[in-house]
């Protein structure tokens, strides 16, 4: 069935939304230097006249750290007190007193590379979100980079400034680095949430002949193709902020800043620059599917929560894969648990939306399910749709089964392992400092943490299926190119 663009009907979410969210931008914790500090070592694409490769991007990144300790360590203290505050020296939620500091770009080499792959995390957050699948690739023989993009593993104040086309330019730039490392060899591309937009808009203009390779294959995790939140009018907040006495909505939500790889801040400028992104590569889309060329994009794995609170499932099928040729492309829908106990507890079911999905014999892409055996069963098949069907073609026991205490994934969950010893199930052995999955109970009001954040899953407790297919799409991808 064919319904219009989301983008469309989002206008009016995105209104709404963002109304609520400048209000609530006024309050929060007190503008710390983390918030405020400008770091003008950070790439900016007007450089690229002076950076013109990656090796010197990562020379301009080792000048950025510098500068973020000269200027903003160096003006917060140490202690007790401090013990869970990222920018003091040596505290518990300190990056840089780790090795590696996963903030940073990494490169994992290979010898005779089968093919290179560029890995790109989203927005407010880190390359250590890649950590993981990085390193599987690298392990069957990728040349592997797990790229920062601008505004990003230093301080919050680098969404203050940072563009999308400042990104695009970083991405441009490690892609042409990972495509002579590894010669002839098919080029990937694998972007987390905000990285799905980059890595398309960066595979757009390949297919436009602006820039080269192309890539041989687009892994979206999460991907921001459509926003479930109010960022669309972001801009408008940021021009307000101009305003004597509105200063502070530059600023969506300020919190505590205690995770070591993403801002817990987040800018309205950053809101504005993937609604702004997001816009451009569904129109580029739309555009080129219009005018009939043989390919509108290489083969693209989607993997989705049904339930996401950042992103619009419904937006990946109309402004993404519904416009692609058939028979080359697959969306993989992670379904809330549906053991029946549970779901007599939930506020929505996104079943409806699934079950159209796995109904629609329109669709040109394949549609895989991971869901419940049966409502009586925490066992996980993954069911499978081909394109232009409406009936399954095959149901796998994935040899898994939802964790009993666990109702949906979440936006943030789909790269992280369930041992991810940051955020996964189980606090590390060696006691260091963890955020997965845990309760913290008292009483209301005592921490100045969002009860939400302890409540959002931060692990995949079907990453082990999730990554054999990554694995599995991009081997049969380079053995096509």
């Amino acid at each position: 069935m064919m319904r219009p663009r989301p983008r469309i009907r989002l206008a009016a979410i995105v209104q709404l939304s963002l109304a609520a969210a400048m209000l609530a931008g006024c309050g929060g914790d007190p503008l710390e230097p983390w918030h405020e500090e400008y770091l003008d070592e950070e790439f900016r694409v007007g450089m690229m006249n002076d950076v013109k490769s990656f090796t010197d991007y990562l020379a301009l990144e080792d000048r950025l750290f510098r500068q973020l300790d000269l200027e903003v360590y160096s003006q917060v203290a140490t202690g007790p007190r401090f013990g869970l505050v990222r920018f003091s020296k040596g505290s518990a939620s300190d990056p840089q007193s780790r090795n590696p500091n996963w903030n940073r770009s990494f490169e994992l080499t290979a010898d005779n590379p089968k093919g290179g792959v560029l890995l790109l995390h989203g927005m407010s957050d880190a390359p250590y979100s890649m950590r993981t699948l990085g390193e599987s690739l690298n392990a069957r023989g990728y040349w592997v980079i797990g790229l920062r993009l601008p505004g990003h593993g230093t301080a919050p104040s680098g969404l203050l400034r940072v563009r999308w086309q400042d990104m695009a330019g970083a991405v441009e730039l490690a892609a042409r680095h990972l495509s002579e490392r590894v010669g002839a060899a098919p080029l990937h591309m694998v972007g987390y949430s905000n990285g799905a937009p980059l890595a398309l808009n960066y595979t757009l203009d390949a297919l436009d002949g602006e820039i080269a390779p192309v890539p041989a294959s687009l892994v979206l995790i999460s991907p921001a193709i459509g926003l479930a939140t109010g960022a669309g009018l972001a801009s408008l907040k940021r021009a307000m902020a101009n305003i004597p006495g509105l200063g502070r909505w530059i600023w969506i939500d300020v919190q505590p800043e205690f995770d070591p790889y993403k801002y817990n801040s987040f800018a309205t400028n950053a809101g504005a620059q993937v609604f702004a992104l997001t816009q451009r590569v569904a129109e580029r889309i739309a555009s080129r599917a219009d005018s009939g060329v043989a390919q509108v994009l290489p083969p693209v794995l989607v993997f989705k929560s049904t339930v996401d609170a950042t992103t619009s499932t419904l937006a990946v099928v109309d402004n993404l894969l519904r416009h692609l040729r058939p028979n080359r492309h697959e969306l993989v829908l992670y379904d809330i648990n549906r053991f029946s106990r549970i779901v007599s507890v939930l506020t929505d079911d996104p079943g409806p939306l699934t079950s159209e999905f796995m109904n629609d014999a329109t669709l040109p892409f394949a549609v895989t399910l991971v869901t419940n055996h049966s409502p009586q069963s925490l066992a996980v098949v993954a069911q499978r749709k081909p394109p232009f069907s409406n009936g399954l073609a095959a149901i796998v026991d994935l040899g898994l089964d939802w964790p009993r205490d666990i109702l949906s994934l979440s936006h943030v969950a789909l790269p992280f392992p369930p041992d991810d010893p940051l955020y996964g199930r189980e606090p590390p052995p060696d006691g260091s400092l963890f955020l997965g999955q845990q309760a913290i109970q008292g009483e209301r009001g005592l921490i100045r943490i969002p009860a939400s954040y302890f409540i959002r899953l931060r692990h995949n407790p079907f990453y082990e299926y999730q990554n054999a297919r990554t694995l599995a799409w991009l081997e049969a991808a380079g053995i096509a190119n």
